[in-house]
């Protein structure tokens, strides 16, 4: 095994990728051991290392977390783990300071007079659970909703979705990965029939070109950058494509970079499938053995020539010629895909457009030649596997009667008991219908939707709405928190043990280094408190939740995983805690775990086991049992064509830019972790707007120019970066909200805020119902000079 020496903290915010391990293609990535250890503690003062992997993206990077006199005291990469091979990023090496910050929540609180005031467990769960029973009774199960997240272990999912589902009976249970993650599940269910991402991390290594549709991977998932940039510095580079709005990272070492107008992705992909088409450059004993849809894809794109898309995105027409042939004489092709398809207009359609690219290729399957559909949260696959985001427990169709009593078999329950009447309900729905006052009360976990969600003017509105009683479970006191009639104080990674799956099906095991503060309990114990105060039963009358602990909750879910796409029965706690994450479907027949699927044609879209019966890509509709059986009677991969459908908002006169939010390296989400950590905050400590130096100089501003970005839901202010963003496009990051501002929980009424999602309107992707967050009409206003500057 070939290694470079250990790298130390060092100063990791100037350098985030740390340095250079070049390799082949086809060779095996090298060992770099990642440490950071608290100041004053040498390693041979760690009194344990403890197994665990990154809760800070979906990338699943593995660590063992340093331990003395009971606190976390630092992190080191493990070595020899698949994902990381040793490596950490920033995000890793220094937030676990967060897990001591003085203000986390160590005591419920519940709401007195307006007030939230401390509490004991007896009395805040008696709050729930009175509110619970009193709703149920009296407005039917579907009064009862709970907004969930991507950073729970598998182990609290599953519990969740059993007893919102099969206790409760409500349809009304989704996470946030709603805002990140749920394209790329339906992407793969429109193209395979059941969610999974066919390829693997380790077809970095194999790869000839590699193709970044919206996915600026150097700040989403750093460390498999680092494996990139590795390839990139060594013999035999593959080939790069990015097509991003953003001179990222990733485009200024791409080897052809497409810059199209923002809303415009399935415009561009049509052209690539056209040029692509019409030089042959695809597999057609491949097409034709394990696919359905080639034809209507031809005539679809016949038209879409690169002079056309060069109209509508406003890319030129040779550069996408170029990235046709990139794309189309690749011997091994690696995609990936993330949030600038995601949440962008036609979201579904355009993720759908790259599996089709691989499709018509047959670059699935095989070493370097393969698709990932990112995630953008740690445990955003577990939350998708345990239907805990509106779906059923281990990728069942909630159409197909008979997988719905294949799962009431496994909880022993009556198919009756769990809804499948109607499709599950979404995110945006729930909250819709909270603001109706249909949902009464909704439970959210782990995640802050005071700053996440779009219009927050209006999401302010629902959670302070006279006559919903809302329940929070979170580390800190967050803005949504503030809102809430009950607050829970949960345990967090290091504090807890569980499991959780990264982006490329990797499984790991995350073991309770330390005991959590105060009172604050694991979300699982949570949870099953929960239950048996509800005493929810099956229909023996024995308890519905009926294990008391992570590791059975664990053999629960396996028994609920047996035969389907997503099978853990061979991994089991003892297996995990080797060197390595373990890829699923993992069973007796594929005990070392599954590298990558369909290499032999897709085992999942026939009619009787597929997850879905399909989607209309322009309008959502659902296509229903019989149209699938008539267009896929044999289960193959269909191949499913779009048309170009411009955004609803543009910009005019009035709002005369394009507004795109994004992530900075730097940060997780709405910085409940990584801002109350003194490197990352002080990195990156409050929000910015990028413009282009074009548009600077026509409106006369300058760098560090306050200005304000206004759109037709609100305001922002924030300081001006000048950078080489494609021209009419804004960018501001979303992470950042209120709580570590005077204001505290809100901005002050009539001024403008701070959080990107000011600006965003209540809009959604037709397909997969993700918001569209990259879609906003804006305008642009000088707000006062530099300091640094003298005025004009």
């Amino acid at each position: 095994m070939r290694r470079t020496p250990a790298n130390v903290c060092g100063d990791r915010i100037a350098d985030p990728w740390g340095n250079r391990t070049p390799y082949g293609q086809g060779g095996q990535w090298p060992v770099r051991t990642d440490t950071c250890l608290a100041a004053g503690v040498a390693e041979d003062e760690v009194e344990a290392w403890v197994q665990a992997a990154s809760l800070l993206h979906s990338d699943g990077d593995a660590m063992d977390i340093a331990v003395r006199d009971g606190r976390i005291v630092g992190v080191r990469g493990r070595a020899g783990d698949r994902v990381n091979r040793g490596r950490l990023e920033p995000k890793d090496l220094y937030a676990w300071q967060a897990n001591g910050s003085a203000d986390r929540l160590t005591r419920p609180l519940v709401r007195d007079g307006g007030r939230l005031v401390e509490c004991d467990w007896t009395a805040a769960m008696d709050r729930i659970v009175t509110g619970s029973r009193e709703l149920i009774a009296s407005e039917g199960p579907e009064a009862v909703a709970f907004y969930t997240s991507g950073q729970l272990f598998l182990e609290e999912y599953y519990t969740l979705a059993v007893l919102a589902r099969a206790g409760i009976g409500t349809p009304h249970l989704d996470g946030n990965t709603r805002l990140c993650t749920a394209t790329a599940a339906e992407a793969l269910k429109e193209s395979f029939g059941s969610d999974g991402q066919p390829g693997s991390y380790e077809d970095i290594d194999h790869a000839d070109a590699i193709a970044l549709f919206g996915h600026n991977i150097a700040e989403t998932q750093v460390v498999q950058w680092m494996r990139i940039l590795d390839r990139i510095d060594g013999p035999q580079p593959p080939h790069l494509l990015c097509v991003d709005p953003r001179l990222t990272p990733v485009a200024r070492r791409a080897t052809v970079h497409l810059a199209p107008r923002l809303g415009t992705n399935v415009a561009l992909l049509n052209a690539l499938m056209h040029e692509i088409i019409r030089h042959g450059w695809t597999d057609p004993a491949y097409v034709a053995r394990h696919t359905v849809g080639f034809d209507a894809l031809r005539e679809q794109v016949k038209p879409c020539t690169p002079r056309w898309a060069a109209e509508i995105c406003d890319v030129p027409a040779a550069a996408i010629g170029e990235a046709a042939e990139l794309l189309g004489t690749a011997d091994r092709l690696l995609s990936t895909v993330l949030q600038g398809f995601y949440q962008a207009n036609q979201a579904t359609a355009a993720a759908v457009q790259v599996n089709n690219l691989h499709l018509i290729r047959g670059m699935l399957g095989r070493p370097g030649a393969g698709v990932l559909q990112m995630n953008g949260q740690p445990t955003a696959e577990n939350t998708r596997e345990c239907g805990a985001d509106g779906d059923l427990p281990g990728f069942r169709n909630w159409q197909n009667e008979d997988h719905v009593a294949d799962l009431a078999r496994v909880w022993n329950v009556e198919p009756s008991a769990i809804p499948h009447d109607a499709p599950p309900t979404h995110a945006m729905k729930i909250f819709q219908l909270a603001e109706e006052g249909a949902v009464r009360m909704l439970w959210i976990s782990a995640t802050n939707p005071a700053v996440s969600l779009p219009e927050l003017a209006r999401i302010r509105s629902i959670l302070s709405r006279e006559g919903l009683f809302t329940v929070v479970q979170d580390l800190y006191l967050t803005e949504t928190a503030q809102f809430a009639d009950v607050v829970l104080p949960a345990a967090t990674w290091g504090e807890k043990t569980g499991t959780f799956t990264n982006a490329d099906r990797t499984v790991h095991l995350c073991e309770k280094a330390v005991d959590p503060p105060g009172e604050a309990r694991p979300d699982l114990d949570i949870f099953l408190d929960y239950a048996a105060r509800m005493g929810f039963e099956d229909k023996d009358g024995g308890p519905l939740v009926h294990w008391s602990g992570p590791e059975e909750a664990f053999e629960a879910w396996k028994l609920c995983s047996v035969g389907r796409p997503c099978d853990y029965t061979g991994l089991s706690y003892g297996k995990l805690r080797g060197p390595s994450g373990i890829q699923w479907p993992c069973t007796d027949q594929a005990p070392d775990g599954t590298a990558r699927l369909y290499g032999d044609g897709v085992d999942w879209a026939h009619p009787d086991r597929c997850e879905t019966y399909g989607k209309d890509l322009v309008t959502g509709e659902p296509l229903g049992e019989e149209r699938y059986r008539s267009m896929n009677p044999d289960g193959k991969a269909l191949i499913r064509p779009a048309p170009y459908v411009a955004p609803q908002e543009w910009p005019d006169e009035n709002h005369p830019f394009h507004l795109t939010t994004g992530r900075t390296l730097y940060h997780f989400h709405t910085r409940t972790k990584t801002g109350r950590v003194p490197q990352l905050a002080d990195a990156a400590p409050d929000v910015w707007v990028e413009i282009a130096a074009s548009d600077a100089a026509h409106l006369g501003l300058a760098e560090g120019d306050l200005v304000e970005v206004t759109t037709r839901c609100g305001a922002l202010r924030g300081r001006l970066r000048i950078t080489s963003l494609r021209p009419g496009v804004l960018f501001v990051p979303f992470h950042y909200g209120y709580w570590d501002t005077p204001a505290g929980s809100t901005p002050v009424p009539g001024e403008a805020g701070r959080a990107a999602n000011e600006l965003i309107a209540t809009l959604w992707d037709p397909v997969s119902k993700q918001p569209q967050f990259k879609t906003a009409a804006a305008a642009l206003s000088l707000v006062e000079r530099a300091a640094a500057r003298p005025d004009h």
